[in-house]
């Protein structure tokens, strides 16, 4: 286990899909509004983290990796704070396209002694624009065949970055170029992803996807639900993420059938990000010839750790191997 982490800070990693701005506004109850029966948050202090795909870099970029990331931002100030902030961390942003009109994501929590009051959401789901789309094709062909890219990693949160067009073109690039293609679904987009090496829905996701009824206490009901995705989709590897209940995992082709992994008791304090730091360790993991197995164990531990801290927190190396040790 420990020397496929090892290999980590070795590969280079091209992320695509949506990025966002996670913002917070933390600050404490003291009465209530006289306006409208709401509580009043007095606010301390505001803090803006890079989210969604960009999340997904940073956690490549703090375990050692190299970063690429390719998406679509908006033409205003939260989307060049972006671009300076990805700069900032090291992540390669040649294949972030402007595009005018849309705006950047932004999703603003309000936070009062550790507990989520509220959250703003400022966005548009809208698909990007075909131009858009054939530029982001153009640049990441161009990262492709100037960069050594050990895998690539679809972050999507429905926020309309992926598509057909796109995900085709990283599909034929993986396997003509013999390059992992790891998968993090929602729900628009989750039966067009097929045959990638790595999927990895949420318990949630796997329900909205299949559709079924599924219960972790009834080990049944989810197998069930995952040999119907992988019927559907076919990929390599399936770890559906099951929260405090650890990962299930399934790869038929690699002799592993069912495979769960328990999850470890917590203090969790916030769950935001989570799943991207999941598919970053599992996918750098894969790129690393691990095992199912190892995977799931890394990527278990990695989710569990972030969930300890408030926010969207990235996974450092040094705390990964600590806690495999």
């Amino acid at each position: 286990m420990l020397n496929k982490l090892n290999q980590i800070p070795n590969l280079s990693v091209l992320v695509v899909g949506d990025v966002m701005f996670d913002a917070y506004l933390f600050g404490k109850i003291e009465r209530m509004s006289p306006e409208a029966p709401v509580p009043v948050v007095s606010l301390t202090r505001k803090d803006e983290r890079i989210g969604g795909a960009g999340n997904v870099a940073c956690n490549a970029i703090s375990l050692g990796a190299k970063a690429h990331i390719a998406t679509a931002i908006g033409d205003d100030d939260a989307g060049e704070k972006m671009l300076s902030l990805l700069m900032t961390r090291g992540i390669g942003i040649k294949a972030c396209v402007i595009e005018k009109g849309r705006p950047t994501t932004i999703k603003t929590r309000i936070i009062s002694d550790e507990e989520h009051m509220l959250r703003v959401d400022n966005e548009t789901t809208a698909s990007i624009l075909t131009s858009t789309t054939d530029t982001i094709i153009e640049k990441c062909a161009s990262i492709l065949e100037e960069e050594s890219i050990d895998v690539i990693i679809i972050e999507d949160y429905d926020k309309g970055v992926m598509g057909d067009k796109l995900f085709s073109f990283l599909k034929e690039e993986s396997l003509n170029r013999n390059i992992p293609l790891a998968v993090d679904p929602k729900l628009k987009n989750f039966d067009l992803y097929k045959g990638v090496d790595l999927f990895k829905p949420n318990l949630k996701e796997l329900r909205e996807g299949i559709p079924t009824s599924i219960t972790t206490e009834e080990h049944i009901s989810l197998e069930k639900a995952v040999d119907t995705l992988h019927e559907n989709l076919n990929p390599k590897i399936s770890l559906t993420t099951l929260g405090p209940d650890g990962m299930w995992i399934h790869s038929p082709l690699n002799d592993v059938n069912h495979h769960h992994t328990k999850g470890i008791e917590r203090n969790i304090v916030d769950v935001s990000g989570a799943g991207d730091t999941v598919i970053t360790v599992a996918a750098l993991m894969l790129a690393a010839c691990a095992t199912p197995q190892e995977i799931a164990r890394a990527a278990n531990i990695a989710g569990g750790l972030v969930c300890e801290q408030s926010g969207v927190e990235e996974i450092s190396m040094e705390l990964l191997i600590k806690e495999l040790e």
